[in-house]
């Protein structure tokens, strides 16, 4: 984790939003950034994995659910700063479309709980602004590839 903290570089990340007819896969994270809070399940990207393959490496290893990876529904970059200004933490994002194929749902390893939730549901999990405008677009793309 500590390579994580005020990196020389910014980390690749992955996550997925894992769908399955009206409802998705939340997970609360275990460890900084966002600790303690619901959001979608994803980790870092290893040296000399793809990212499909680290989606779904991650997906797993945090949820339990074997998943074939879909299209990319957003890029987007995560800079936190400290009180400094210095950056504390710098993340740059792909977050892809996720169909569960086998697998049984269960908190994983930098995860305290995973469940499902129903798209028509997630206020009482305060999630970021920007996991909220990921699900939003991947609810706009077809589940049929």
């Amino acid at each position: 984790m500590s390579q994580r903290l005020y990196p020389s570089r910014p980390i690749v990340g992955v996550g997925g939003v894992i769908v399955d007819g009206e409802r998705l896969v939340l997970i609360k994270r275990k460890y900084e950034p966002l600790a303690n809070r619901w959001s979608i399940p994803g980790g870092t990207l290893e040296v000399g994995e793809s990212l499909e393959d680290g989606v779904a490496r991650e997906l797993f290893e945090e949820t339990g659910l074997v998943v074939r990876v879909g299209p990319v529904i957003e890029v987007f970059d995560r800079i936190l700063r400290d009180e400094d200004g210095r950056v504390k933490y710098h993340f740059v994002l792909v977050d892809y479309l996720c169909l569960p194929v086998g697998g049984t749902l269960q908190a994983g390893d930098d995860v305290s709980e995973a469940e499902w939730a129903r798209f028509d549901g997630l206020a009482p999990y305060a999630l970021t602004d920007k996991a909220s405008s990921v699900i939003a677009r991947a609810r706009q793309l077809p589940l049929d590839w």
